[in-house]
């Protein structure tokens, strides 16, 4: 049995950071003569959390629909639900916690925003076969239309195109230097439906450039994905090492939000570059070494990717059918 990916061991990292960032703003909203300007209130959302709660139902109800048919563990392990319950915790930390106003305030809270969506959750969600269990929370007939649909040749071209290692690699990279640059990232500030852009295609990307690196595929092109990780990992940290050495803030909005006794905002984005110099550069080596491992071990199915909902190769595909 093959080890599992370093992806908890990222969420638990960037778990740790979140606290340590949560911390000091809670302490400053009980503080005695503290202002409600200093307050870090949880967000209530309801279209956030509808479907935070429609994606967990779902994921649930499919995957005991497909165990009650194909028996535990089978087309869904463990491990899968356990990754999925886990990429679901990261998103609703990053978007749904006190971190997410707490992000319109510190630059550096709005990294581990970033780092929990797209290298914590996003990789947990494609080892954790989304896919196979919301098309069996479906009715039957609605499954063999959502079948029919994927393998439908217009969707199978398209797709294709998207989860390419080129493809996903350059949708990755666009949406991170992208986004960072100051002129989007402070629209961003200024306006929530730009803001919910960034974080759904930070997501997005993510879950693209993961499904080209731990899908199923890779092990046919593990050098690829191995090229992919090491220059993402280079281009990621280049830019937290811009962020961090710059001499000036780069984006102005933080510098009346974010400024705290001796943190203000140059500390502030420097502490954010390093979280996305540092451990985010980190997190793509150490899954990129486990990759290296793991395929020059024995041939094994890696138990690990997100089969395609079209291979017919699948178990969940076959009892599909019936």
């Amino acid at each position: 049995m093959p080890a599992h990916p370093p992806a908890p061991r990222a969420f638990a990292a960037a778990a740790i950071a979140t606290t340590a960032l949560l911390g000091p703003a809670a302490a400053d909203a009980h503080a005695p003569g503290a202002g409600a300007g200093h307050s870090v209130p949880w967000p209530f959302e309801p279209w956030l959390l509808a479907l935070l709660a429609a994606s967990l139902g779902l994921y649930t109800l499919g995957a005991l629909r497909l165990w009650r048919h194909a028996g535990l563990g089978r087309g869904i392990r463990l491990a899968h639900a356990g990754a999925f319950a886990a990429g679901w915790l990261a998103v609703a930390i990053a978007l749904a916690s006190p971190l997410d106003p707490l992000g319109e305030r510190r630059f550096s809270a709005h990294m581990v925003q970033h780092e929990l969506l797209m290298l914590v959750a996003a990789p947990l969600f494609v080892v954790a076969r989304p896919l196979s269990a919301w098309t069996w929370a479906l009715p039957a007939p609605s499954r063999r239309g959502v079948g029919g649909a994927l393998r439908a040749p217009g969707w199978r071209r398209v797709w294709g195109a998207l989860r390419s290692p080129l493809g996903a690699w350059l949708l990755h990279a666009a949406a991170l230097w992208g986004w960072h640059t100051p002129a989007l990232f402070s629209l961003a500030l200024r306006d929530p439906l730009v803001h919910t852009l960034q974080h759904a295609s930070f997501l997005g990307t993510g879950l693209l450039f993961w499904w080209a690196v731990l899908g199923s595929h890779a092990r046919a092109r593990a050098g690829v994905a191995l090229v992919s990780l090491f220059t993402t990992m280079v281009h990621a940290t280049v830019l937290g090492a811009l962020i961090t050495l710059s001499p000036q803030p780069w984006y102005p909005e933080y510098a009346a939000t974010g400024a705290a006794p001796g943190f203000d905002a140059l500390a502030d984005q420097q502490l954010g570059g390093l979280l996305m110099w540092v451990p985010g550069g980190l997190a793509y080596l150490a899954v990129g070494l486990w990759l290296a491992a793991h395929w020059l071990g024995p041939d094994e199915a890696p138990g690990t990717g997100l089969a395609p909902a079209q291979e017919p190769a699948a178990p969940e595909v076959r009892i599909a059918g019936r």
